[in-house]
């Protein structure tokens, strides 16, 4: 209901103000809400739970950032601050090397190819994002098993959110620095929103606490 919200009164087209940072930021807050219900039903905060409630709070401050375009580097700190929670969430086992040069490729060919359009603070910022932007979709990937035996629909479910998450940042970077993308605010903010669900629906599963440090 808080996305129909957003693309109902089309908040991009709005100017920037209070206003528009709420509503740009209520589906956020929303996902918020739901894990601190979930938690509070469970009985307790899992350390899962916690790092990706952080998470989106950091995406929260960084999409009211992007509001006010003078803003646009604090926000790229504060969407960095959720990689790194979300990434912290997801843990560092199984490493999967195979994924990780995946993901270290793609993100150079990336930045190699936007690499001559960006200027001045950008050229370090869009660098140090990609890398924590790339680290998260190695970690979420690297949890995944396919086998009956260790599937888990919680670890696909963030997978796949952080996978939706680069599409997202990757049509932002080259509509923002490139060239512009026809509907690109709609398909950044589809992408967007629905990555974000994605990774706040992992929490209700077993992609946490009990097997974050055990490789399979």
């Amino acid at each position: 209901m808080s996305c129909i919200v957003y693309f109902t009164l089309w908040i991009p087209l709005s100017e920037p103000s209070l206003y528009s940072a709420f509503i740009k930021c209520l589906p956020i807050i929303s996902l918020e809400f739901f894990i601190v219900v979930h938690s509070l039903g469970q009985g307790s905060f899992s350390s899962y739970s916690r790092k990706v409630l952080l998470g989106l709070i950091f995406s929260g401050l960084g999409d009211m950032c992007l509001v006010w375009p003078e803003y646009f580097l604090h926000g790229m700190v504060m969407f960095g601050l959720a990689h790194v929670m979300y990434t912290v969430a997801f843990g560092l086992l199984p490493l999967n090397i195979r994924v990780f040069f995946f993901f270290g490729i793609f993100c150079v060919v990336f930045y190699s190819v936007i690499f001559s359009y960006l200027h001045g603070p950008f050229v370090y910022m869009v660098a140090g994002y990609a890398s924590l932007i790339g680290t998260m979709g190695w970690r979420a990937l690297s949890r995944v098993s396919l086998s009956s035996h260790n599937f888990s629909w919680a670890r696909m479910s963030a997978a796949l959110g952080s996978i939706v998450f680069m599409v997202s940042d990757g049509v932002l970077s080259i509509d923002k620095f490139c060239f512009p993308i026809a509907n690109s605010r709609s398909i950044i903010m589809a992408t967007y929103y629905g990555a974000q669900l994605l990774i706040a629906l992992s929490v209700t599963g077993r992609s946490g606490d009990d097997f974050l440090w055990k490789s399979k």
